[in-house]
């Protein structure tokens, strides 16, 4: 008699199983920062990224003419894995910047994909709008001379990445699209917040605002994003 093969798990299972793990992961890593606990903060953090690696690893929507749109939005999540990780320890920040810098950079080139730039042109103004204001804020508080070009251009990509996130929703207009650009936008307030907190004046409970949008945001980029051609949308 033949033994019975393991009955293989299904994708949408694999899928709610890294959704799980990643969001354990984020609820562990934010308590732990806001408690102090660096240790078990320093163990958990990395997981968030890595499990959403996994996550969009095993997306079944992201197979076929949509293996390229993964392979970016994994290099994207690896990039912030790598920013994470420079970001817990002093003296790091500057590589930290760099690899979130890259992130957004990444970002951009998914959401470009099978749509023109900057779809919205209302859309980019507003964000340019609050792009400069966040960066004339850090500098009028205290933003130190040797960041400000570093921290500039990274306000130039974040602010490109949300822009074209808003757009490329209001083109296609769905659910998905529109979670998508939350999250962006969700990045851009947790990177604002972070900023604030670090240049400009001590923020309470800044762990637990800072890492529950950042988190947040990259679970709907990570979960949501999808490309145009898996929507049978083309944009008008």
């Amino acid at each position: 008699m033949k033994a019975r093969r393991p009955m293989p798990i299904a994708p949408s299972r694999r899928h709610a199983f890294w959704l799980v793990l990643m969001l354990l992961a984020a609820s562990v890593a934010t308590a732990a920062s806001v408690a102090g606990a660096v240790g078990l903060h320093r163990a958990s953090k990395p997981l968030v990224m890595l499990f959403a690696i996994c996550l969009v690893a095993v997306r079944a929507d992201l197979s076929g003419a949509g293996a390229r749109f993964r392979w970016i939005l994994m290099l994207a999540l690896a990039c912030s894995l790598a920013g994470d990780v420079f970001l817990m320890f002093e003296g790091l920040f500057l590589p930290g910047l760099v690899a979130f810098l890259l992130a957004h950079l990444a970002y951009l080139a998914l959401f470009l994909r099978g749509l023109p730039w900057l779809p919205s042109r209302a859309a980019a103004l507003a964000v340019a709008l609050i792009g400069a204001a966040m960066y004339v804020f850090l500098w009028r508080g205290g933003l130190p001379a040797a960041l400000r070009l570093p921290v500039a251009l990274y306000v130039l990509a974040i602010g490109l990445m949300v822009a074209q996130a808003v757009g490329r929703a209001l083109r296609l207009r769905d659910g998905a699209a529109w979670r998508v650009a939350l999250g962006a936008g969700l990045f851009m307030l947790s990177d604002s917040l972070l900023a604030t907190n670090r240049f400009v004046q001590p923020l309470p409970l800044a762990p637990l605002w800072v890492l529950g949008s950042y988190f947040i945001a990259q679970l709907l980029i990570a979960a949501c994003a999808r490309p145009v051609s898996d929507r049978g949308q083309s944009g008008t």
